[in-house]
């Protein structure tokens, strides 16, 4: 679990690192990507799913 935990934190890092130097390559991407899928194994998705869901309801009840 530290193990996943620290590399999670890396991709992190990375993915905000390419994200502010504003160009999106292959390479970033595929750390994106790999970033989701460690996430999505941590002990904390359950929490990010649920607040995307929340997020997407209140979006949707949104009246322009």
């Amino acid at each position: 679990m530290a193990v996943s935990i620290s590399v999670v934190l890396l991709l992190l890092i990375l993915a905000v690192v390419f994200m502010r130097s504003g160009g999106l390559r292959m390479s970033h991407a595929v750390v994106c990507v790999l970033l989701g899928f460690l996430l999505a194994s941590t002990s904390i998705a359950p929490t990010i799913s649920h607040g995307l869901h929340a997020t997407a309801q209140f979006v949707s009840g949104v009246r322009p």
